[in-house]
């Protein structure tokens, strides 16, 4: 089985496993940029859970690797054209770059994944990509007994892989034979045969949508229906998860006399509770003078025995230290995705 540091270390086995983009969101949510195709560097950067600079730093060391997989630097008129055309629609705007911006796709974001040593994240994407390979090289095949009856993934699979095999990957192999100057080619058909994964993956997506019961509908793509709210229906939606998990007397405030203070409950054994809900840009962060103003309102104001500060972006450290140090619960974009899917906030039970 290959090893951890040998995925670090050899380019030739990162190569090796660089499909298998859909490993990112079976880890982590990956949010992307309205074209549906592009991450900045601050957002691979919130997804991996490390600073803007480490993912810089490692862009300048593997440039070449990154570049080949899709990451590009727009400037000049490309750059103008994306900022009219992409950024424009990102949800809450976005900060114009001035002179230029670094793009990934999602085969770099990947390849940043089997690079980048200090990320918890990227440890887990590499041992999922390391658990499929091994599950690949040790399946048995004889006897395999009658098939399960597949599933609405099982077909998508099917169909993407069937279309991908018996037309792209031939005219892939054809090309990898000849000589080097066809280089170009193959980095341009390797970008539109991203495109049309993408654009397979949102057809799926839909899919899911239509053919899901209205009732109990799975929470598939729970922070991306989040990131759409407006700020009121995002405080109804944590309201009806304090109220899925036990809490009583749920009120929300609303409007400018909130005092600080987004929602109010009780928890499931009687003790005071507020919430306050911030529906941010998720490669934004919440501070620590945020996190100061809530402790007063909670504290002082409310009087309160309970507190979450719920957002859909990261805490800063000197926020989470601030949290741990007056009993605020920070319930950051993960734990938000976690509680949303139905696992309990521990701070409630």
């Amino acid at each position: 089985m290959i090893s951890e540091t040998a995925l670090l270390e050899s380019r030739t086995l990162r190569d090796g496993v660089l499909e298998r983009t859909d490993v990112l969101d079976r880890v982590k949510a990956l949010s992307l940029l309205p074209d549906g195709m592009h991450v900045t560097t601050a957002m691979v950067a919130a997804y991996f859970g490390v600073t803007a600079e480490a993912v810089r730093q490692l862009k300048v060391r593997h440039h070449e690797e990154l570049a080949g997989n899709g990451m590009l630097t727009l400037r000049g008129p490309d750059l103008e054209g994306f900022k009219r055309d992409v950024l424009s629609r990102h949800p809450g705007g976005y900060p114009q770059p001035r002179s230029s911006l670094t793009l990934y796709s999602r085969r770099a974001v990947l390849n940043v994944a089997m690079l980048l040593r200090d990320s918890e994240v990227a440890r887990r994407v590499r041992t999922y990509l390391l658990d499929m390979e091994y599950r690949a090289r040790t399946q048995p095949v004889d006897n395999p007994g009658p098939p399960a009856p597949m599933s609405l993934d099982d077909r998508i699979d099917q169909r993407i892989t069937h279309v991908l095999g018996t037309t792209v990957v031939p005219m892939f192999n054809a090309l990898i034979e000849t000589s080097g100057e066809h280089r170009r080619e193959l980095i341009a058909l390797r970008v539109g045969v991203q495109r049309i994964e993408q654009r397979l993956r949102q057809h799926h997506a839909r899919l899911q949508r239509l053919e899901a019961p209205r009732e109990g509908r799975p929470l598939a793509g729970v922070m991306a229906s989040m990131d759409a709210m407006n700020g009121r229906e995002f405080e109804e939606h944590i309201a009806a998860l304090l109220r899925r998990d036990g809490c009583t007397e749920v009120v929300v405030q609303g409007g400018g006399r909130d005092r600080g203070i987004d929602i109010t409950a009780l928890t499931p054994h009687g003790r005071r509770l507020v919430v306050q809900c911030k529906r941010f840009a998720p490669h934004t962060s919440i501070t620590s003078p945020e996190l100061q103003k809530f402790v007063g309102a909670a504290k002082v104001l409310h009087d309160s025995e309970v507190a979450l500060y719920v957002a859909t972006c990261p805490f800063t450290r000197d926020a989470l230290n601030i949290a741990a140090e007056t009993g605020i619960t920070a319930v950051h974009r993960g734990l938000l995705e976690e509680w949303s899917a139905g696992a309990p906030l521990p701070v409630l039970e």
